[in-house]
């Protein structure tokens, strides 16, 4: 039985709630986590049109993108949207969830989609977030070293880019006298002794150590295990805002917005003068990008494709790269498929449905 626990687990080990910006209020926004799932419908927004759908193909679960509730309610009677959505899908056992900010800050995730809808490579994050890896370091016995590390790597440590099973040791010798009360499982109570062992060092997801730190006391001979973590200042390659990457041959200004247009499938491009160079680098971001302009200048990429560009922003590229505003919803349309696409290889026991509702609230003639 697959309950919405099962479901939750694996989106936030895809994309961890903790990386998500302090605004936002992603996760499951509605429900109980022990329902038994009987469909999923992935979409972009949680509307009350897509409630109806839901109810209609038998799902009781919807996946979004945008959190249908991002402030407090103070009340539930009906008069907004938000109100209305979140009463129909309490009336109707539907669950609502949302993979928000926390799907655009992973590799792989929100930006990723774009930059592989406009065959982009080289592909990297535009600009990684900080203070999200700490540094762990114990004090193994030299014959335990490796099955300490082996437990470690397995719990998520020394992942480093495209390298894992990154360590760092240097041998020393460990000194300790166990009191009357200890078991040790090397040398005698009351006996001072003293001890080969290796300093070991690994990079860790700061969100990971309480896992890491109980792998690492399951797997380390002493009964107390000294250890420390220090917070890092590093960048996190893996996790950020953005994206950047390379088109497969240059183009010039014309040649680019057809492109742009063909593969984001657009009815309309908002920019700024094109450079007069040919353009090959693009940075990326999904929904509201201008704050990333300064890192997509230092990117020196010749365009920066996002979306809801406010008029005096736009005087922002002044000359140095150019500015594409391809609208809000299409920008993230295709998280929908980048979100279906990994429940439908994770699940079988039920359906999962991409939604056919369109949720735009943005007309153009």
């Amino acid at each position: 039985m697959i309950q919405i626990r099962h479901l939750t687990a694996y989106l936030e080990a895809l994309a961890p709630l903790v990386y998500q910006e302090s605004y936002d209020n992603a996760g499951l926004i509605v429900g109980d986590t022990t329902t038994e799932i009987t469909g999923v419908l992935v979409t972009l927004d949680a509307t009350e049109a897509v409630v109806d759908e839901a109810i209609a193909k038998g799902c009781n679960i919807i996946v979004a993108h945008h959190p249908i509730v991002f402030k407090g309610l103070k009340k539930l009677n009906g008069k907004t949207y938000v109100e209305r959505t979140v009463i129909k899908a309490i009336k109707n056992d539907v669950a609502l969830y949302a993979a928000h900010t926390n799907l655009d800050n992973v590799a792989g995730g929100v930006n990723f989609k774009i930059a592989e809808k406009l065959n982009l490579h080289n592909v990297r994050i535009l600009a990684p977030k900080t203070h999200v890896l700490s540094k762990l370091v114990t004090f193994v016995p030299v014959a335990d070293t490796q099955r300490v590390l082996d437990a470690l790597y397995t719990a998520g440590a020394g992942q480093i880019g495209e390298y894992k099973n990154c360590s760092f040791r240097a041998e020393g010798t460990g000194t300790y006298q166990p009191g009357e009360s200890s078991q040790p499982a090397i040398g005698q109570v009351g006996e001072y002794h003293e001890e080969p062992e290796n300093r070991v060092e690994v990079i860790i997801p700061t969100h990971q150590q309480g896992q890491l730190l109980a792998a690492l006391k399951q797997a380390h001979p002493y009964e107390e295990v000294a250890y420390y973590l220090t917070l890092l200042d590093n960048q996190h390659q893996e996790v950020g805002s953005g994206a950047v990457g390379e088109l497969n041959k240059p183009l010039d200004s014309n040649s680019w917005l057809s492109y742009l247009k063909e593969h984001m499938q657009l009815n309309l491009i908002r920019y700024t003068p094109l450079p007069d160079r040919p353009i090959k680098r693009v940075a990326v971001c999904g929904g509201v990008g201008s704050f990333l302009l300064p890192d997509a200048i230092r990117a020196e990429a010749d365009i920066f494709v996002t979306a809801d560009y406010k008029y005096h922003e736009f005087f922002d590229a002044d000359g140095r790269i150019g500015i594409c505003d391809i609208g809000h919803y299409e920008s993230e349309v295709f998280t929908k498929d980048l979100i279906y696409g990994h429940l439908l290889k994770k699940f079988t026991t039920f359906a999962v449905i991409l939604s056919e509702t369109d949720t735009n609230p943005v007309k153009y003639f």
